[in-house]
């Protein structure tokens, strides 16, 4: 028994040497095969991104979110980083069954550590297979998080885990046994039972016992590495190793998800200037390759879990995109290109072969044919990603808020739309129409400027305009940014009348543009026209540092003799998608300025006793979380604390709340294009609502305001929805709360409550 273990062991143990040698080479050539990033974007901070590493993997910060996954999966993953000790000592005893590690084998903390980590592995895995076989597509379908998940792989892993773990534990008995413990010993706490069960045997039959049982254990781990290896793309496993690095290069050194802004355009890990471009620049995406090495990373390092799927707005309402199974088609087709881009194959701008024959000429077939596919491409022309995919997606961040190894899915879908956009001109029609829009008027509802300030003659007091009423921004406390569905779309025009009378109310010295400003440019952007974003983002910006008083250089921005402090330049905001821009992508083009949403500033003002809700607003309210407002700027509070404030008002929160909050399909663009695949986003969102029975929906957006009020009145035509409830921004609450002053008979003067925070 011992010489075949032996050989048996040593053979294996060879093969799979060898063979995770040269995975991991090819792997490592293959995130080679991406694009450079943006020097230092990856590699800045390098104590923050470690401390974030070290505080992900140990706190298991995105997974305990799932509760007892999260629980289980800790135990696994803790097992597989600290037990390769007992896998030496399992080669020890090949050859001495009674063989134990130097200086730790009887060193009791790691006796007992051994002990409690194995059975916790064994049972973390026991559970985790239990929750896989309660999910499978086959029971709960489209809404099994496994669905389009390669099963063979998990079960391998899950059930190779736990023969391991079963290996551990049978190993410490026979070794309780062989070593001859009398009585119950801490050292096998926990295997003590097995050490009881085996100690009536022969000397003999326990030595063939361990010989074959520690076999077994290397045999287990030798054949998982063999499988793992001859699969460099089965992430399921691959994730193990991968997701440490791909932590570590995540866009942001403090642990924070790639949500907020976009990054700049880039060639060449070069950021494109669209003023004067390269001749080689590459706009967007169009072949894998053309994907940074950090995208390369993201896909081999995605384990398949689903929790992005089960997430996606798309997803659950019957569209093809699903982030897992976007990021695995995305992983299968550049491994499959793999040898041929090593080979040194790939296409020029023109399309044209920059690779010889000669070069090519080893290449195998299968890696020809896959090279020849189309990225973006539907199923008859044998594209990758259907183009339907790539559009339904609403930027809402639910799956890079969720995944466990910080895929930056948006970041990737936003940059195939670009070279769509950008190159194809290949994109939904009725979003042209919005593109014209911003192009000539500025808006994407094509309106003269001159009606951007139409609102303001429908209230009673003064709204000051800089320009005209006033000379620059110093004059008041707040730029108000109004943007474009707060000035031109009636119902968020009740939003921006509403906010700007309790500023009015609060004595708070504001003031609009002029009527001059464009459209942030967030819908351009996230639709893929990069180009459109810059030219409108560069005349805000302009129009911006003049009204706050200070002098451009050529470029239009503000010189470093003029910049006034980051203090002097407050914009408040009620458009989260405006809000999100101005504050976070800005200052990619020279704006820096403090940003905060509407919500917080009314918080603040309530703090400070400057609005008092007084009137009773009698019903029951659930809150809808804007995703832009939400996960991408994780502002949940202030629309909470203002609702609180309000009398009467019976706050219930719908199922999807918060970071799990679900988008209401305005984002991304969306909003200018139709649904034509599925349900739609906003009755599925309104139908949750709409279980809690409420009197109010509320929410923080304008984007929001008009997709959930869209959805709430075709429910009361079809009578599945009661005449009374109402669709109103929070403001709008505050203000029919505040409008009855309070006595201030007997009030005593309220503390300052501190300013709310900035977006930074």
């Amino acid at each position: 028994m011992q010489l075949a273990a032996i050989i048996v062991s040593l053979v294996l143990t060879v093969v799979g040497v060898a063979l995770i040698a040269r995975a991991v080479a090819q792997i490592y050539r293959f995130v080679k095969l991406g694009q450079p990033v943006p020097a230092g974007s990856r590699t800045d901070n390098i104590k923050q991104r470690t401390i974030t590493l070290v505080k992900e993997f140990l706190g298991h910060t995105r997974m305990n979110r799932w509760g007892i996954v999260g629980f289980a999966h800790w135990f696994v993953a803790i097992g597989f980083l600290t037990l390769p000790p007992t896998l030496l000592q399992a080669y020890g005893q090949l050859f001495k069954a009674d063989w134990v590690l130097p200086i730790i084998g009887n060193w009791l903390p790691f006796e007992m550590y051994t002990e409690f980590i194995g059975l916790m592995t064994t049972v973390g895995i026991l559970v985790l297979i239990v929750i896989r076989l309660l999910n499978l597509p086959s029971w709960a379908g489209r809404k099994s998080r496994f669905a389009g998940s390669k099963a063979w792989q998990a079960y391998f892993v899950e059930y190779v885990i736990l023969g391991i773990g079963l290996a551990i534990l049978t190993l410490r008995g026979l070794e309780g046994a062989i070593h001859h413990v009398e009585g119950y010993d801490a050292a096998y706490f926990i295997s003590y039972p097995l050490v009881l069960a085996f100690k009536g045997l022969a000397l003999s039959t326990l030595q063939n016992l361990i010989y074959f049982t520690a076999m077994m254990k290397i045999g287990i781990s030798l054949i998982w590495m063999i499988t793992v290896s001859l699969n460099t793309n089965m992430g399921v496993a691959w994730h193990r190793f991968l997701a440490f690095p791909n932590i570590w290069f995540k866009r942001n050194a403090d642990g924070a998800v790639a949500l907020g802004a976009l990054q700049p355009m880039t060639s060449g890990g070069k950021e494109i200037d669209f003023e004067d471009p390269g001749e080689d620049d590459v706009f967007g995406v169009s072949q894998v390759e053309q994907f940074s090495w950090k995208g390369i990373l993201d896909f081999s390092t995605c384990t398949e879990c689903g929790r992005c799927q089960s997430q996606c707005p798309a997803w659950n309402t019957g569209k093809p995109l699903s982030p897992k199974l976007l990021i695995m088609s995305l992983r299968d087709h550049a491994h499959a290109k793999a040898p041929y881009l090593l080979a040194g194959g790939g296409k020029d701008m023109e399309g044209n072969e920059k690779a010889s024959e000669e070069q090519l000429k080893d290449v195998p077939a299968a890696a020809l044919a896959e090279a020849e596919r189309p990225l973006i491409g539907t199923a008859e022309e044998n594209g990758v990603i259907d183009p339907d995919v790539l559009w339904s997606c609403t930027t809402c961040g639910a799956c890079v808020e969720q995944c466990p190894v910080d895929i930056e899915h948006i970041d990737h879908i936003v940059d195939m739309r670009r070279y769509q956009v950008m190159i194809e001109s290949a994109f939904p029609s009725e979003a042209g129409t919005m593109l014209k829009n911003l192009e000539k008027k500025g808006n994407p509802w094509g309106l003269a400027k001159k009606q951007r300030l139409e609102w303001t003659k429908e209230v009673d007091f003064e709204v000051p305009v800089v320009g005209k009423d006033i000379e620059d921004l110093s004059e008041v406390e707040y730029l108000y940014w109004v943007g474009c569905a707060g000035a031109l779309e009636d119902r968020a025009k009740k939003t921006t009348k509403a906010f700007a009378e309790l500023l009015h109310i609060a004595g708070v010295k504001f003031a609009i543009m002029g009527g001059d400003e464009k459209c942030t440019g967030d819908s351009a952007r996230r639709l893929g026209n990069e180009p459109l974003f810059q030219q409108l983002g560069q005349e805000n910006v302009m129009a911006l540092n003049m009204a706050f008083g200070e002098e451009l250089d050529d470029d239009g921005r503000a010189t470093e003799e003029s910049k006034k402090p980051k203090s002097a330049k407050k914009i408040v905001s009620t458009c989260p998608h405006c809000f999100n821009t101005i504050a976070n992508e800005y200052p990619q083009l020279g704006g820096e300025y403090e940003v905060i949403h509407h919500t917080q500033l009314l918080q603040h003002l309530i703090d400070e006793g400057k609005l008092i809700p007084v009137t009773p607003v009698e019903g029951l309210i659930t809150y809808h979380d804007p995703c832009y407002l939400g996960r991408h700027n994780k502002i949940y509070t202030p629309p909470r604390e203002i609702i609180a404030k309000v009398p009467g008002l019976r706050n219930e929160e719908m199922h999807r709340h918060k970071e799990r909050g679900f988008c209401c399909g305005a984002g991304g663009a969306r909003m200018w294009m139709e649904e034509r695949i599925g349900k739609r986003i906003n009755n599925e969102r309104v139908d949750e609502a709409l279980s809690l029975n409420p009197d109010i929906v509320s929410t923080a957006c304008p984007f929001c305001l008009v997709m959930l009020t869209d959805s709430v009145n075709g429910k009361k035509n079809d009578g599945k929805a009661k005449e009374s409830i109402q669709v109103v921004d929070v403001s709008q609450l505050l203000l029919d709360s505040v409008k009855t002053p309070a006595d201030p008979a007997g009030e005593t003067e309220p503390a300052d409550a501190p300013e709310p925070e900035p977006v930074k």
